[in-house]
């Protein structure tokens, strides 16, 4: 299985950092609590300075979502959301061990970190490109969304589009739950220092990992000249 952003889409957002990540052997995966509780109050306590609106990881995807031609406080990044509710809320909810570890990561570094399953991937490729139209959106209420021509969208082999509006919303047919045995996590940043904040949330991803279950992981940084992440997988 294949991994990448599109040459169009680098070409256009040439600010990205982008980072992937693939581990097996997440079924049992267990104990996550205190981690994401930890990571989860780093954010917290940056919200106690500012609103999210001010980060500078949320404005360049800010920046971004108005050059796709969204209004950006309307259709806010995935990283964002969470920073809005967990201000508001103050906590987040507890879905899956694995999304659960992801989504603190997110706040905590406040930059979409998208966990898929592998297994409802259908390969060789996954990409990140500007859609024509006819691919097929799962919403997690049900039903079939096509997302419109030009948005950007993660699109599989078989012409399933796993997010709407890049890291807006992923979908239900990919989403992380209790049959997950393998995983595909992305993580995306467009701010000045996405080069930095990238790799250290991979690493920190793959640590915790490691630390609540053997697994096999394998992740990289991808750039535009190495924009490919190969990992394990037969597709579905």
């Amino acid at each position: 299985m294949r991994f990448r952003h599109a040459s169009a889409v680098r070409a256009q957002y040439p600010e990205l950092t982008a980072g992937a990540l693939y581990a097996s052997g997440v079924g049992t995966l267990a104990g996550t609590g205190p981690a994401v509780e930890a990571h989860t109050a780093r954010a917290v306590a940056r919200l106690a300075g500012s609103t999210e609106g001010e980060f500078p990881e949320v404005l360049a995807w800010r920046r971004a979502f108005t050059r796709m031609g969204l209004r950006p406080t309307q259709y806010r990044c995935a990283s964002e959301s969470l920073l809005r509710r967990l201000r508001k809320e103050g906590g987040l909810p507890r879905i899956h061990p694995v999304v659960d570890l992801c989504n603190a990561l997110s706040v905590a570094w406040a930059v979409p970190v998208a966990a898929l399953d592998a297994d409802r991937i259908a390969g060789p490729l996954l990409e990140v490109r500007h859609a024509e139209g006819g691919e097929r959106y799962t919403p997690f209420g049900g039903g079939t969304e096509h997302p419109v021509p030009g948005e950007v969208t993660f699109v599989d082999s078989g012409g399933r589009a796993h997010a709407r509006r890049w890291t807006h919303r992923q979908s239900g047919h990919s989403a992380v739950g209790p049959h997950t045995r393998r995983i595909l996590v992305v993580t995306e940043a467009m701010h000045d220092d996405g080069p930095l904040t990238v790799p250290l949330l991979l690493k920190t991803l793959a640590e915790e990992l490691a630390a609540h279950r053997p697994a096999v992981v394998e992740s990289a940084v991808l750039t535009a000249e190495r924009p490919e992440f190969t990992f394990a997988g037969e597709g579905a």
